[in-house]
């Protein structure tokens, strides 16, 4: 059963990126928050990611999937799945037998079943709403579970993490592709420049909404990376960690696995 005991949520840790939030004036608890921001933004996500990555981003979603190719999963799991990207490159690219895709927004849900619906995938893969901190199936339910750019927007991550491990099957694997930072020097200058002008000005430029892709960068800045990551997911239980760093560090992969057979 997914967890829900109120002790367990007060004795989690705490980290930084917990408290930035899409809307600072707003009274709204984080969660509730990124949903109203992903509904705002979700008629302009696909083209704005491809936009402002240069289309790069879907070259790091190819190899954050191929980390599961020797797995050969039968049924994924894809947490945090928007308009169903990683839904979509993982039938392309594994053919599982299903795919199921939870997200808290409403609207990017909708996006993503049309694109789906288009691609005459939809017997194939089934997008839900759902909340990666309680995910309503049963435990050892999915030989492999993907979240993309998702684990960020958490409001307690180690829940939403202690949740995919939970309905992963023993054997299974956890596969994370989330942006952090550069450690070059020179490319962090520009990086820099990029994330704190460029992305929140063209954001409000073709989404009416800055504060969106402020949250983007200020988020990133918070977030637990690196081998920071690889601890927070080894103390909720994960074995055979293991990261891979991108195009100079400004995204990463990363992989835990879940004990037993």
């Amino acid at each position: 059963m997914p967890y829900e005991d109120s002790d367990y949520l007060c004795a989690m840790a705490k980290f930084a990126h917990d408290k930035v939030v899409p809307y600072q004036e707003s009274e709204l608890e984080k969660k509730q928050q990124v949903a109203e921001m992903f509904n705002s933004i979700a008629f302009r996500y696909d083209f704005l990611n491809r936009f402002l990555s240069v289309g790069i981003d879907v070259r790091w979603r190819k190899k954050a999937i191929a980390q599961l190719a020797a797995l050969k999963p039968a049924h994924v799991l894809d947490v945090a799945t928007g308009t169903g990207d990683v839904a979509i490159m993982t039938w392309q690219q594994l053919k599982p037998e299903k795919i199921t895709g939870i997200d808290i927004s409403a609207g990017m849900l909708e996006l993503g079943r049309k694109k789906i619906e288009k691609l005459g995938l939809s017997q194939q893969i089934i997008l839900q709403q759902g909340d990666s901190e309680i995910i309503h199936f049963p435990d050892n339910h999915f030989d492999a579970v993907t979240v993309a750019f998702g684990v960020r927007n958490f409001q307690h991550l180690e829940q939403g993490l202690s949740e995919m491990l939970r309905v992963l099957k023993p054997g299974g694997r956890l596969v994370v592709l989330e942006f952090s930072k550069p450690t070059n020097f020179l490319f962090k200058g520009l990086y820099n420049f990029y994330m704190n002008v460029v992305t929140p000005a063209f954001g409000r430029l073709f989404s009416k909404n800055r504060e969106a892709y402020s949250y983007l960068n200020e988020s990133v800045k918070a977030f637990s990376e690196g081998q920071a990551f690889l601890a927070i997911m080894q103390h909720t239980g994960f074995s055979n960690i293991y990261l891979k760093r991108l195009t100079m560090g400004i995204c990463t992969i990363y992989v835990g696995e879940k004990s037993g057979k």
